[in-house]
Formats: structure tokens, C-alpha cells, sequence
């Protein structure tokens, strides 16, 4: 069938059945940004890739994955949700199959642009699919909020996953897991998912792919590239590159007869503010994670493995935040403020992580756990008034854009939180340090036998940087409270004067 109407129904055990074999792709596609974490020293002893490979190795999923969806999205609106969906599990189990034996760097960077490529299609067509499936507001939300936890959650789990799976078989193994997932899909998905597409779409606008590819990816490059190298100026070149094309592609979408992200979208009450508020939200729970992961392994000396699996505790629960957040919304508190309380408790975190010294092991994990939870509850209310708030027939679209708005965050959070930490720490060191130890924990720590008394201090100056970084955070989040309450207030209005799922006001080419 075509979902392109506005009907209400209750979803039965057929959709939740549907849901549960879409959450397995959702879950590898997130699970792997992070499973190469343990994979990487076996695959540079296996492949020797040059340095250049090797960050691309790892670097090429992200990239591919955030410059085409919203590509895809649009692309999967005019085409179908389901026939988009099933094509990119095809493309991404071959990919894995490609990278598993792949014999070559070159290969596996091959791989790994494929297996972005699927991943662009998975991510946004789920969310369309889910708004198909689910067009009761309550069923709806509650679905968004188990898809918004599955999806944090593999973040988590990937680098975990990777590290046990090293450990017991050969790196290859990380790419095989996703083989029977891919399958199940492919088996069950034609006949428990139903086709969601847009049938009043005009040609599509390819001009727009390059476009939208060149605004994005330069910018991400970027602000992935400065916590580490710093303010360098080819970093900011590529930046004001990517936002130069971003302000042509913006243009291509207003006068384009049929655009790739129709600007109607826009002006449907709640859904820009939902967009910028899931790019803070982004930003703060990535830009913890920067500081979280290397003082687990760099300042409490942990193991990689050791530090992933104590990583995962803060996401036991993650499992709870959504559905309190949406049994709260049903019982009739307002979104704008459970979306405002969110964004206090992430802003909470970062006040407790601003607390920590250098053996804080379970404050630091408290303080994830707090941010975490305030995170998952911001994303999933936010999530469900953003795809409440579009059309269904522009489904697809409206999620590609939540989740660029995510990748966007989540690099601007590790470049600017990382910025203020490393400035704190080369302050803290003192001027007689190696070079190498002024710039980073890691270079300290190379160096820290050779220098008696150095490691002691560079963990605390890194401490002092995480503080640093952890107040900025907590400030930021408690200004996205205030506008989250401003800005989603109108909306709320909106949203309980109106039935549920009523016909958009927005026709499909944006009048």
C-alpha cells in the first residue's frame, strides 16, 4: 500500500512485530560508527595501511553516511520507504560480506563508503516507516522513543561488541554480525512493512545531491578534525567551504520547481525548533563523550575493552528515559516542558561532571548515566514532534534532516567543548613540559617515562580541561532549556487544539 493519507488508526501486533525487525537495522547501522574502536590495531597489523588509510578506514562511514541522508530521505519519499529500505540492507550486507575478507586497505575503505552509503538509506527510511506503521500519536510516540533508545544505544554497544569479537575470532567478525539482521529484514520486511511514499513528487532534483554533499561534509570534516589538531586553518577553510554551499543549497531548495528538502517543512509549527533543539541535544551528549572515553582509558589508566564494557552502565538507564518522558506527555504535561526538564537533567550532568578529579570513576559514570537520560528524553520528544509535525508523505525528509541536525551536534559539541578542554590543558602544563606533552593527554603519557613526575600532572591539567568543558556544556544545555520552553510552547498549543494526525496544511509542493 501507499501511505500518503492522514488516516488514524491503532496499530496491532502486525506493526509492533514490523518494529521490532526494523530496530535491528537501526541498531548495526548505529552500531557501526563505533566498531572499529578494538578492530583497528588488528586491522593495521593485518592490511599495514599508510596513516592517510587508516583514518579514512575509519573515518568514511561517518562521512558518507552524513552527507547522503538527506539524499535519501528525499529519495526514498518519492520512490518508497520499503523498496529504499530493502535495497540499502541489500548494499549494506554485501558491504560487510566485501569488508569482512577484504584484503586490501583500499578495500575496506571501498567497504566502508558502501556500508555508509546503506546506512543512508536505513537510518531516515525506518523513521518513515515508523510514522507509517504507527499513525495513533500515543502508539506513535511510544515507537519513536523505543527507536530514539535503540539508537543511542548502539553507539555503546558497537565499540563493546568489537572488542569481544577481537578478542575471540579475527577483526573481519565485526562486519560479519550484521549479515543475519540484514537477512531477516530482507526475509521478513516484504510482508510485515508496509510501502510509505509521496505519489505527488515531481522529477528529482539531482543537482541538489552534489549541493547538499558539499555543504555537509566539509563542515563535519572540519569540526571532527579541530578537537584534536586545533583551530588549524585548513580546518576552518573547509568549514566556511561547507557553509558557502550550504547557503547555495539552501537557495537551490526555494526556487527549485520539485526540491530535495521542501522549505514548507519549515513553517510547520514545531518542526525548526525541533530541528535546532536535536542539534544541542546532539551536542552535548557528544561532546561529553569525548572527555568521557579518553579520562576512562587515559586518566584511570583503563584498558580499551575495560573502559567500553564500564561505559556501558551509564546506559542501563537509557532503557526508562523515553517511555517515562512519553507516559508523562499522554498524561497531559506539556511537551515543552518535558523537553525543558530534559535538557535541565543533561545540564545536571555536565554540573556533576564539572565535579570530578582524577579517580572519579563512578561520579564520571553517574554523570554520563544523568546526561544520557536527560539526552534520550529531549531526542525522543522531539523526535515525535518533529515527524507529528510533518506531512507523512514528506516523512523521509523530515527525518534525514533530525538526523543531520544530530551528526551536525554531535561534531560541534566534540570541536567546541574539545577546544575549551585543550585550552585549559595546555594552560595547566607547565612550561617545561615536552612539547608533545602540551599538546595532548596522550602525547604526556608517550612521554611520561622520560620526564619523572609528568604523568600525575598532565592528568590533572586534563581534569581541569574536562571541568572547563563540562561548565560551557552545562550552560549551553540549560540555554537550550529556556528556548526549548520559549519555542516549543506554540507548538504544544498547536498540537492539543488539533486531531490527532489531521491533514497537513502543507501540499506536497510546499503551498
Amino acid at each position: 500500500m501507499t501511505n500518503s493519507t492522514s488516516t488514524t488508526s491503532r496499530a496491532g501486533r502486525r506493526e509492533w512485530t514490523a518494529l521490532g525487525v526494523l530496530m535491528l537495522p537501526l541498531l548495526l547501522v548505529s552500531m557501526d560508527v563505533s566498531v572499529l574502536y578494538f578492530a583497528i590495531p588488528s586491522i593495521s597489523a593485518d592490511l599495514e595501511p599508510t596513516g592517510t588509510q587508516q583514518l579514512w578506514i575509519f573515518d568514511i562511514y561517518a562521512f558518507v553516511l552524513a552527507g547522503l541522508l538527506m539524499t535519501m530521505g528525499s529519495l526514498g519519499d518519492r520512490i518508497g520507504h520499503r523498496r529504499l529500505l530493502l535495497i540499502g540492507a541489500t548494499a549494506f550486507g554485501a558491504a560487510s560480506l566485501m569488508a569482512a575478507y577484504a584484503n586490501s586497505s583500499e578495500t575496506l575503505i571501498a567497504a566502508r563508503a558502501i556500508l555508509g552509503i546503506g546506512g543512508a538509506t536505513l537510518m531516515p527510511s525506518t523513521m518513515a516507516l515508523l510514522r507509517a506503521m504507527f499513525t495513533d500519536p500515543g502508539q506513535r510516540a511510544k515507537a519513536i522513543g523505543l527507536w530514539s533508545g535503540v539508537m543511542t544505544a548502539g553507539i555503546a554497544l558497537g565499540s563493546v561488541m568489537s572488542g569481544v569479537l577481537v578478542e575471540y575470532f579475527w577483526w573481519g567478525s565485526v562486519f560479519l554480525v550484521n549479515l543475519p539482521a540484514m537477512a531477516l529484514l530482507l526475509l521478513l520486511g516484504p510482508a510485515l512493512l508496509p510501502e510509505s511514499r509521496n505519489p505527488a513528487t515531481g522529477r528529482f532534483d539531482w543537482l541538489s545531491v552534489p549541493l547538499s554533499m558539499a555543504a555537509v561534509l566539509p563542515v563535519i570534516y572540519g569540526l571532527k578534525e579541530i578537537p584534536s589538531e586545533g583551530w588549524n586553518v585548513r580546518y576552518v577553510v573547509s568549514i566556511t567551504v561547507g557553509l558557502l554551499f550550504a547557503v547555495l543549497f539552501v537557495r537551490r531548495q526555494r526556487t527549485a520547481a520539485s526540491p530535495m528538502i521542501d522549505p514548507a517543512l519549515f513553517r510547520s509549527r514545531g518542526f525548526a525548533p525541533s530541528v535546532a533543539l536535536n542539534l544541542v541535544s546532539a551536542f552535548g551528549i557528544m561532546g561529553s563523550a569525548y572527555f568521557t572515553t579518553q579520562y576512562l582509558q587515559s586518566v584511570l589508566d583503563k584498558s580499551a575493552l575495560e573502559a567500553a564494557l564500564w561505559a556501558l552502565l551509564p546506559s542501563v538507564p537509557i532503557g526508562a528515559a523515553a517511555p517515562v518522558a512519553t507516559s508523562l506527555v499522554q498524561k497531559g504535561v506539556s511537551r515543552a516542558s518535558v523537553v525543558t526538564a530534559g535538557f535541565l537533567i543533561a545540564s545536571a550532568g555536565f554540573v556533576v561532571l564539572a565535579f570530578a578529579g582524577t579517580d572519579s570513576l563512578w561520579l564520571v559514570l553517574t554523570a554520563c548515566a544523568v546526561l544520557a537520560v536527560g539526552g534520550v528524553i529531549v531526542m525522543s520528544q522531539i523526535m515525535d514532534l518533529a515527524m507529528g509535525a510533518a506531512p507523512a508523505e514528506r516523512a523521509g525528509t523530515a527525518s534525514s534532516l533530525m538526523e543531520t541536525g544530530s551528526e551536525f551536534g554531535g561534531a560541534l559539541g566534540m570541536a567546541l567543548l574539545g577546544s575549551i578542554g585543550t585550552a585549559v590543558y595546555r594552560h595547566e602544563m607547565p612550561g617545561t613540559a615536552p612539547d608533545a606533552a602540551r599538546e595532548t593527554l596522550g602525547g604526556a603519557l608517550a612521554v611520561a617515562d622520560q620526564v619523572p613526575g609528568l604523568a600525575p600532572v598532565a592528568r590533572e591539567a586534563f581534569t581541569s580541561g574536562m571541568t572547563g568543558a563540562a561548565i560551557a556544556g552545562a550552560v549551553v544545555l540549560a540555554g537550550a532549556a529556556a528556548l526549548a520552553a520559549a519555542t516549543l510552547r506554540r507548538a504544544d498549543v498547536r498540537e492539543h487544539s488539533t486531531t490527532p494526525d489531521e491533514p497537513s496544511s502543507l501540499s506536497p509542493s510546499g503551498v
